[in-house]
């Protein structure tokens, strides 16, 4: 099967990557083509801020063919949602919120609602009830990310009845996450890592100063337990005189709208929205910038670079979409034979372009190529959410606003 030559609406000259058509495995061999290189790849693992930590380097890829691309079956797992944006797997069972405040879980092909304590979830514009995850040690247990009445995002851990109809809410984990008021920026995108740690990625609710203040919890990725609440401690400052940033993982973020976790490696990847250019997935590293620092003209000047280098240590994207947009949201990694040569890519929705990318990396976390997923080019509108459930398979969510959809996708 055959994927689209035509460029990723941009892509090709933006990212610095070319579109290729090979597969996703790490094995680059004959037919992959050549991996490009350029601005978005320069961030490479030994490119992180003054004090962060690079990931351990994994062997030199194998040079054997990449498998073949396999064609997908899309199906239509429910509709008659709004606006779904967190989403995990209770065992096999799909759990998910909608940002009007609502958690759902899916039985028989149809979203059913879960009776929960979420009356203090302020929805207003990009704001409301958001990411969800599902903890790994228990799987009745979630923990979702709001806008409050209170003005704050927070973090609050929920129990599912045995028969997932009610969730009894529990101590939030976190509270005080910056918020606007409108809603503009409020990430936030939840996941455990392979320690067993929560991660939380945020936005900079628009505010300019606050992406390289590292007191601030906003444009940031922050990482506690996920029992307690507490800051992680080897966090990159765990004795800092603010409480706040002992949570602090990484800074320099715009508005996190993705986290992913690269089944083997423990390596977290962040997908976050550019302003007017530069859509961006970074390799996380700890105590690392980004480069986002909206300070220029006036409160919130989005005409500066996604990642500035004049910043010391700033750490480049290991993709970036350059112009136009893509609007880019939630990522996975897709994982399985069945797969073919999309096993091992990093899958990212794409809210704006409305399809799906699948972006092959290098055994060091390096870009190497970008495919798109022509089942997914448009045909469903603007895509938000992407997960793997227990079998491998792949689950998208929509967001157009109205009968919004959860789609099923499987290899053929």
């Amino acid at each position: 099967m055959s994927i689209s030559r035509r460029d990723l609406l941009g892509l090709g000259a933006g990212s610095g990557a070319a579109v290729l058509l090979a597969g996703c495995s790490t094995d680059a061999g004959p037919g992959a083509g050549p991996a490009t290189s350029g601005p978005s790849s320069a961030g490479s693992p030994s490119s992180t801020a003054s004090g962060a930590e690079s990931p351990t380097p994994s062997p030199t890829p194998s040079t054997k063919p990449s498998a073949a691309i396999p064609r997908l079956t899309v199906q239509e797992a429910a509709s008659g949602l709004e606006i779904p944006w967190g989403l995990g797997f209770s065992g096999s069972t799909a759990v998910l919120t909608e940002r009007a405040g609502r958690i759902q879980v899916l039985r028989d092909g149809r979203p059913s609602r879960v009776t929960a304590d979420l009356d203090d979830v302020a929805a207003a514009g990009e704001g409301g009830l958001t990411g969800l995850v599902v903890d790994p040690k228990d799987p009745r247990r979630i923990v979702v990310a709001f806008n409050s009445r209170e003005g704050d995002v927070r973090i609050v851990p929920f129990t599912l009845s045995a028969d997932l109809s009610r969730a009894t809410r529990g101590k939030p984990l976190l509270t005080g996450l910056p918020a606007n008021p409108s809603g503009r920026h409020s990430g936030c995108r939840l996941r455990f890592g392979s320690d067993g740690l929560l991660w939380v990625g945020t936005g900079d609710t628009a505010r300019g100063s606050l992406p390289q203040d590292r007191t601030s919890l906003g444009g940031k990725v922050l990482r506690l337990d996920g029992r307690t609440g507490a800051p992680a401690p080897d966090n990159p400052w765990p004795d800092a005189q603010q409480t706040t940033q002992r949570y602090v993982y990484s800074y320099g973020h715009r508005n996190v709208q993705g986290l992913a976790l690269q089944p083997g490696t423990g390596r977290m990847f962040s997908v976050e929205h550019g302003s007017a250019v530069d859509d961006e997935v970074n390799l996380l590293a700890k105590g690392a910038n980004y480069g986002w620092n909206p300070v220029g003209s006036g409160d919130y000047d989005e005409s500066v670079p996604m990642t500035d280098t004049t910043l010391p240590g700033a750490v480049r994207a290991v993709w970036s979409s350059g112009d136009p947009t893509l609007a880019t949201s939630g990522a996975a990694f897709v994982t399985g034979e069945a797969w073919g040569g999309y096993a091992g890519c990093l899958a990212v929705a794409c809210l704006k372009a409305q399809k799906l990318l699948m972006l092959r990396l290098t055994p060091a976390g390096a870009l190497q190529q970008v495919l798109e997923v022509p089942e997914l080019d448009g045909s469903h509108g603007r895509l938000r959410t992407v997960e793997t459930d227990p079998s491998g398979a792949l689950w998208v969510t929509t967001a157009n606003g109205e009968d919004d959809t959860l789609l099923r996708i499987t290899p053929a």
